[in-house]
């Protein structure tokens, strides 16, 4: 070949906001240090690496080593580093400042780190619309990488992408690699020498080709089965042979130097997508299977290569459609950056702001606000952590303005919705309720925790759930699989633990049962919804004085056919750490008792731990918080999280039967299929008859506890202190030049 064919091997490693600390520790054994190991000893092979914020914050504070070396290995030109938004944010989901507040910001630190320029940067999940160009250009890039898939929507053939493109919006330039999905099979699960044959047919008909395999670091060695297949079997060492064995007419380059060294195809703008798997993900269940079905006929009538690129799934937004959850943190998230915005508009800053900027960013990574073949939204540790940096931001504010002992509420469509919400708070609590969707509070966050006890998630059908039903196992596969191929089970019995919810999990939820219902079959699903208050619409006013606030919310309705109306209000006093919650139900008949059941739910609560416990008003202990409990006549049940630091007591002025049992999901995960527990239903409900006016009342007071010095506030603090947020820019530049000079000591 007169020009040689260049492969930009791309690595993206990235562990998200909040996962466990043993989850960095088994990716870094199992694929960042030995990929590193074995990369080192090949001299003339070169990569981008991109290193996502939260994972840099983790390393900078336990593998400074690994660091230093690529350090090292950038400073002899064998890696370019690859910049992003701190902290992995989908990029259209956050507003355009944030977008470019988060690419400069880890420039910044990443140039100061490793000494190099950042020109280019990886689009997380590779979600892409056109207007995000502009912000791009604007905030430094100069290039980047999508998927062939963006690039086939746009009508390119596979055989028209062997380089990078122009793209343009409002007047900025930015160059375009289309990132090659079948490399993305073939590595590392093909044969090293299928890769060798695919580069040599391209270079073959287009001489001097760009070729650029772009994906997850963590498939070298994390992966399932990838450990043994990469390094232990030797693949990675027999893909590097390859490389080096080819070098005649095959080099490996870093982004950068395909720029510097070669010319744009030509010019293209590119419609919104991902990768095609995340538009799968991302339909409704039914359109993902009638998608799944469509496919596979035309796979099998041999005409899948001719309409493949004119057939498209989803669009990424609508997961916060799929999922009302992710909507829910994608709301709670604008709320601080709008207030944010807000000071500075007023001209505002200092220390606390930037701070609350740092950890509004950490609550805007991207992979609990969707899901499919990883777990993300499914995961209750990744939504806890979004919402500590999201309260944690709002604390910070709260700071900067001087607030001490307060308490307001105000309406306002918070979740764009088009129907207004009600934000009650005091100096201990944020309470978020939904007049218009049952009157049901959907957030309730514990500032001095952090902690948002209704971070739930709603058990909803999914596509692979019929995976889960037919019961396959992972001895079917022989050779090692794509996460996207494998069907693995965690625990036996999957297709018995599926069950879908009729409502969101959430509180204040009013129901009315059959007399006769029992804890199995409300827990079940069986009991039968005999009134219309769970969605319905309530009317709202909002009481006011100095230290003391009111929701009030009515609505005229039926149970059984019968009219009742219900109202309940919310009262919380400024310095309370107590929510106080008042039921009155109009139009009972005085001679005919009615089943009435009021839903509450607490999330982040795990269940099967001695020191997360139900507890009776004498302390006596109940239970674990999976268990199903049935109680009579109580006055008060406790729950306690000792890790988490809380204590919340559900108390009721009248003789209360108690109801609890566990929401748990079968959801899917690169591991396989696992049962995971989502939050725990605590229900009063009672036997209810009118009083001589036909009413019937009761009022009921959550109080919640905190322990400053709890596990997660330790634990808080430790992962959200690092070098590369620092609130200080100068004090910044300073720790990054001391990195700096240790590394030339090392080296």
């Amino acid at each position: 070949m007169t020009s040689p064919v260049r492969l930009c091997l791309v690595l993206h490693n990235h562990q998200p906001v909040g996962n466990f600390d043993r989850v960095f520790e088994d990716a870094y054994n199992d694929s960042y240090l030995p990929f590193l190991d074995v990369f080192e000893s090949y001299e003339d092979l070169r990569i981008s690496l991109h290193t996502s914020g939260p994972l840099m914050e983790w390393l900078d504070r336990r593998r400074g080593e690994y660091l230093d070396r690529v350090a090292d290995l950038v400073s002899r030109g064998r890696i370019e580093i690859v910049g992003g938004p701190f902290a992995e944010p989908i990029l259209t989901m956050i507003p355009p400042r944030d977008r470019r507040g988060q690419i400069r910001r880890y420039t910044e630190c990443l140039q100061h780190r490793f000494g190099a320029a950042v020109r280019g940067m990886w689009v997380p999940e590779r979600v892409w619309e056109q207007s995000v160009t502009a912000d791009l250009v604007d905030a430094g890039i100069e290039y980047t990488v999508l998927d062939d898939f963006h690039f086939r929507n746009a009508g390119c053939s596979s055989d028209l992408l062997h380089g990078y493109f122009v793209t343009e919006d409002n007047g900025r330039l930015l160059k375009v690699f289309p990132g090659s999905e079948r490399l993305r099979y073939l590595i590392p699960f093909g044969k090293p020498e299928e890769t060798i044959e695919d580069l040599r047919e391209m270079g073959e008909r287009h001489p001097g080709a760009v070729a650029v395999f772009g994906d997850d670091g963590e498939k070298f060695g994390t992966w399932p089965e990838t450990k043994q297949h990469v390094y232990d079997d030797g693949w990675l060492r027999s893909f590097f042979d390859a490389l080096v064995e080819n070098g005649d007419w095959l080099e490996t380059a870093t982004l950068s130097s395909a720029v510097d060294q070669t010319a744009p195809l030509d010019k293209i703008y590119l419609p919104d997508a991902s990768y095609r798997e995340m538009t799968e993900w991302v339909l409704p269940v039914d359109r993902h299977l009638d998608y799944e079905t469509t496919k596979h006929e035309f796979q099998e009538s041999g005409h899948w290569r001719q309409v493949e690129q004119f057939v498209r799934g989803g669009f990424w937004r609508n997961f916060k459609v799929r999922y009302p959850e992710a909507d829910e943190m994608y709301a709670r998230m604008m709320m601080v950056s709008q207030r944010l915005e807000r000071l500075e508009q007023d001209g505002l800053g200092g220390g606390d702001l930037e701070q609350a900027r740092a950890a509004l960013y950490r609550g805007q990574c991207n992979c609990s606000y969707w899901h499919g073949a990883f777990g993300g939204i499914y995961l209750p540790h990744l939504r806890n952590a979004v919402y500590a940096n999201l309260i944690e931001a709002d604390n910070l504010l709260d700071q900067f303005e001087g607030k001490s002992k307060w308490v307001e509420a105000r309406a306002d469509d918070f979740n764009f919705d088009g129907r207004p919400e009600v934000r009650l708070e005091n100096d201990r609590f944020v309470c978020l309720l939904a007049p218009a969707a049952g009157g049901r509070m959907y957030e309730f966050d514990i500032r001095r925790s952090r902690h948002n006890l209704l971070a739930t998630l709603t058990r909803q059908p999914e596509a692979y759930h019929r995976k889960v039903l037919a019961g396959a196992t992972d001895s079917e596969a022989e050779d090692v699989a794509s996460i996207h191929d494998r069907v693995v089970f965690k625990q036996d019995g999957l297709d018995q633990r599926l069950q879908y919810d009729r409502h969101l999990r959430k509180s204040l939820v009013d129901h009315f049962y059959d007399n006769d219902a029992t804890l199995e079959s409300v827990a079940n699903g069986q009991a039968l919804e005999r009134g219309d208050f769970v969605d319905g619409a309530f009317e709202t006013t909002i009481r006011r004085n100095d230290d003391r606030v009111q929701v009030m919310m009515t609505r005229p309705g039926n149970a059984w056919g019968r009219p009742l109306t219900i109202t309940k209000g919310v009262t919380l006093e400024s310095g309370s750490s107590e929510l106080e919650v008042a039921y009155r139900i109009d139009g009972l008949a005085p001679d005919e008792f009615f089943h009435f059941a009021v839903e509450f739910n607490f999330a982040g609560l795990p269940s099967g731990a001695d020191d997360r416990y139900f507890y009776a008003a004498d302390r006596q202990r109940l239970g674990h918080l999976g268990a199903m409990l049935d109680l009579y006549d109580q006055s008060q049940l406790g729950m306690v999280d000792q890790w988490l630091g809380v204590d919340a007591q559900l108390g009721a002025d009248r003789p209360t039967h108690f109801w609890t049992f566990p929401i748990e999901s079968v959801s899917q995960s690169e591991g396989g299929f696992e049962l995971v527990h989502q939050s725990l239903v605590v229900m009063p409900h009672w036997l209810v008859k009118g009083d001589a006016d036909g009413r019937w009342g009761v009022t009921m007071r959550l109080q919640v506890e905190t322990e400053e010095n709890s596990g997660s506030a330790r634990q808080y603090e430790h992962e959200n202190q690092s070098p590369f947020t620092s609130s200080d820019r100068a004090a910044n530049e300073l720790e990054c030049s001391m990195f700096r000079s240790e590394v030339s000591r090392r080296h």
